[in-house]
């Protein structure tokens, strides 16, 4: 199955993106996603005076984020995607909903970031988690604002295992002759084995391990602590293509 978004309507494409970020662990109206979808981009934003959006499990953080799926338990369980910290329960529980889902194949975007010290951009993917082991995360990039200049960039990239015994944290942030302020194309090749790290269809690094289960897309702009306001908001991590060919929905 193949699937391109280029923003081009007038809203975001809600068959395909969730505009929250892990609800579940939160509510949907606290981690709503700040955005637009205008001049074929989607703009995710982090507005000034935005509130945390979830303050009793991830303190001074404040998120703008699409996701393709979601799953939880009941209020008060452990059920729920991304266990990103011990002693998480859910707080506002989630129909199951898997508006995409990716096995193997290409996932990349063209984007451009902020450089604001305090921001982080990030396409990630997560298990879907029907069965707790399928927990693994995929870092396609992640790009923290105070790692990007005018000559280079660092690009976080690789595999972080959480729940699944079969895989190892293979994680690194690579030095890439880029601005990332302006447009550039990320993304991996997926296959059974390995995964391929590209940016602008260069392999930067390559993981020999491999998820062999169904994950979901994420897609999102940080801010961490309680910073002075720097330069003028609202802060964007700007998306003018999302594209996944070869894979299963």
């Amino acid at each position: 199955m193949d699937i391109e978004d280029r923003f081009e309507a007038a809203e975001l494409d809600r068959r395909l993106w969730l505009p929250y970020y892990l609800p579940q662990w939160s509510s949907r109206q606290a981690a709503s996603a700040r955005y637009s979808v205008d001049g074929g981009a989607l703009r995710l934003r982090i507005e000034e005076g935005q509130a945390e959006w979830c303050p009793e499990f991830d303190p001074g953080v404040r998120v703008s984020s699409v996701q393709t799926g979601v799953l939880s338990g009941p209020p008060g369980s452990t059920i729920g995607q991304h266990q990103f910290r011990t002693g998480l329960a859910v707080r506002e529980e989630q129909r199951a909903t898997a508006l995409f889902l990716a096995l193997h194949g290409r996932v990349e975007i063209r984007a451009r970031v902020t450089a604001d010290p305090n921001c982080m951009a990030a396409l990630w993917m997560i298990g879907y988690e029907d069965e707790p082991q399928r927990s693994a995360e995929i870092c396609v990039m992640e790009i923290f604002g105070r790692d990007v200049f005018s000559d280079h960039t660092l690009v976080g990239m690789g595999i972080h295992p959480f729940r699944d015994p079969d895989l190892n944290d293979d994680f690194t942030r690579e030095r890439v002759a880029i601005d990332a302020r302006e447009t550039h194309t990320y993304g991996i090749q997926w296959t059974e084995n390995a995964i391929a790290y590209l940016v602008d269809g260069r392999v930067i690094r390559d993981s020999r391990q491999s998820p062999g289960y169904p994950m979901q897309v994420m897609l999102g702009i940080y801010q961490f602590g309680n910073p002075q306001p720097t330069g003028s908001y609202p802060k964007e991590f700007v998306i003018e293509r999302f594209r996944a060919s070869g894979l299963r929905s």
